[in-house]
């Protein structure tokens, strides 16, 4: 289980500041003038959402077969599981993941990735989960290929996997994404290297479980998700802090 700190008060400075011209995209979005607190109203709050278990296909945390066209998917086999807690270590049930990626040659299937990389008839790409009354999820999928970017000439971002979690409201999804341990890109990556804290990135590295692995069939990465307080993971779209 991941190490979890206690609801005190959280550190500000655990996200990266919306202007970091390393990451060359963030000059045309980062803000020019302070930011003003919008009090939150009743269709914001609005919930809770439920995701029943019978919503789901049994397919749809196996990226691997749900998008096939007749074969499977391409690439190294992986499984990342682990668990949703809160900043106490409680687990928390019934919650929606879904997470997006690129296939094994790091390309997307999304009509604006122009990489030369070939698509993967098989392989969409996609999935979701719920957790259970422990909090646990589990998904298989290819591990992802790395591709470069046009940030400063050629950039190359890691592999990663992208992960939303939905809370109880409509505007309860946290946005984030994992990587992998051992990835020689990642202290190489601009957008990393906007979080000014090596553990924040550590909490983001997805970690090789051999004792979780399927046999003959692939290897298992371990990422617990921590929703708030000091151990908490970082998400891109709460970058003020949770």
């Amino acid at each position: 289980m991941a190490e979890t700190g206690d609801f005190i008060r959280r550190d500000r400075k655990w996200h990266p500041p919306a202007f970091t011209p390393g990451y060359k995209t963030s000059v045309l979005r980062s803000p020019r003038c302070a930011l003003v607190s919008v009090e939150q109203g009743v269709g914001e709050k609005a919930g809770p959402i439920f995701f029943p278990r019978g919503g789901l296909d049994p397919l749809d945390n196996d990226l691997i077969r749900n998008f096939s066209q007749g074969g499977e998917a391409i690439g190294e086999r992986i499984v990342v599981h682990g668990r949703v807690l809160d900043e106490n270590g409680r687990p928390v049930p019934n919650t929606l993941i879904e997470v997006w990626q690129a296939n094994a040659g790091g390309r997307y299937r999304h009509k604006n990735d122009s990489y030369l990389a070939p698509l993967d008839p098989n392989f969409g790409g996609t999935g979701r989960c719920l957790t259970d009354a422990e909090g646990r999820y589990v998904f298989r999928t290819i591990r992802p290929g790395p591709y470069p970017w046009r940030n400063d000439g050629s950039d190359w971002r890691p592999a990663h996997i992208h992960f939303s979690i939905f809370g109880e409201a409509f505007v309860q999804r946290l946005v984030s994404q994992l990587y992998f341990e051992g990835d020689p890109l990642i202290p190489l990556c601009p957008i990393v290297n906007t979080i000014p804290d090596p553990a924040a990135i550590d909490r983001l590295v997805a970690r090789l479980d051999m004792g979780q692995q399927m046999p003959f069939d692939a290897l298992a990465y371990r990422f617990d998700i921590v929703l708030r307080g000091r151990r908490q993971t970082f998400f891109e779209n709460k970058r003020e802090g949770n």
